[in-house]
């Protein structure tokens, strides 16, 4: 069983930066591919970035690729997503997921099987 907390969302204005934290409860959290989704009211949750279980490898959506920065620090069971220029179109709510998969970095809501509750990101123009 692994608990997800996620931290730092807010208020920023366009061109700003912000960084995501999800801290995990557990032994086991190096174990885990973790990933960050996010979900704008009337839209369905979407893939944002994912970090396989060593940090060695990462995959970003292409709306994010560039601007967003997913790590990982497994002494402190926390993963980072740190956002720098920042759109209106980034307004959401961003979650974290932890997937017990090894071999590959997962992308998909489904292939996650913790989710934490999830920290609002509103972006003003």
């Amino acid at each position: 069983q692994v608990q997800l907390v996620e931290s730092g969302g807010g208020l920023v204005q366009a061109g700003g930066s912000l960084r995501l934290s999800c801290a995990a409860s557990g032994r086991t959290f190096s174990s885990y591919a973790m990933g960050w989704f996010r979900q704008a009211p009337g839209k369905e949750r979407e893939f944002v970035a994912a970090i396989n279980w060593s940090g060695s490898s990462t995959y970003y959506a292409d709306s994010v690729k560039g601007r967003f920065t997913i790590s990982r620090d497994n002494a402190k069971n926390t993963v980072y997503l740190q956002m720098n220029s920042l759109k209106p179109e980034d307004t959401a709510v961003y979650y974290c997921a932890a997937a017990g998969i090894r071999r590959r970095v997962p992308v998909r809501t489904g292939e996650y099987d913790y989710w934490g509750q999830g920290t609002q990101v509103t972006v003003s123009s």
